[in-house]
């Protein structure tokens, strides 16, 4: 895809941004590349970087003191990836963010994009409805914990993302969804028996 091309497909994904702004921002962006497995933002460690996924899937997880991970977040193409620890608090990642296929993300360093937000209503309106929707994504997954059965967490899962499966390890969906590998393939079974 040309400049201009990625341009217009930006202008028309984020409603409401002139050519102009994107453009600015575009500008500053960098795209890069990982390989399946790498490693994205490392715990411990401050990242001021922000990144758009352009094509792929990065997996945020915890290090349990008994060497288990567990998935936080999945993150796909179209969506927004940063260590907020270090973007809102100015503090080391708690968690380590991986690239779960080869993945494509544009990236900015927000210390440097963020005097152009503020300056410019659009893109601070922009950053705003961000905010909001990220914010929104949390209080829905926290909500889920407590309203959602195990097995409605999964078909919702499947409903936001249906090829997640052939993306994902059943391993690391287990962590996601707060229950045992063994408890996710009953599931799986029980909804693949026809009814």
């Amino acid at each position: 895809m040309s400049p201009a091309d990625e341009i217009a497909h930006y202008v028309h994904l984020f409603k409401g941004l002139l050519p102009e702004d994107v453009t600015q921002l575009y500008t500053l962006a960098e795209t890069k590349i990982l390989r399946a497995g790498e490693i994205y933002i490392q715990k411990g460690f401050i990242s001021q970087k922000l990144a758009l996924i352009s094509q792929g899937l990065i997996r945020a997880y915890h290090l349990q003191d008994n060497g288990e991970e567990i998935t936080i977040s999945l993150r796909w193409e179209q969506q927004f990836l940063a260590s907020f620890d270090s973007i809102i608090h100015q503090k080391p990642s708690r968690f380590t963010y991986q690239a779960m296929e080869d993945t494509t993300l544009m990236e900015v360093d927000y210390a440097t994009v963020q005097p152009i937000i503020d300056n410019n209503p659009r893109l601070s309106a922009m950053r705003h409805l961000l905010l909001m929707q990220i914010l929104s994504q949390s209080i829905e997954r926290i909500e889920s914990f407590v309203l959602l059965s195990p097995e409605e967490r999964y078909l919702r899962l499947i409903q936001e993302k249906p090829g997640i499966f052939n993306r994902v390890p059943n391993k690391h969906i287990s962590t996601f969804l707060g229950i045992t590998p063994v408890s996710l393939s009953r599931i799986r079974k029980r909804i693949a028996r026809p009814r």
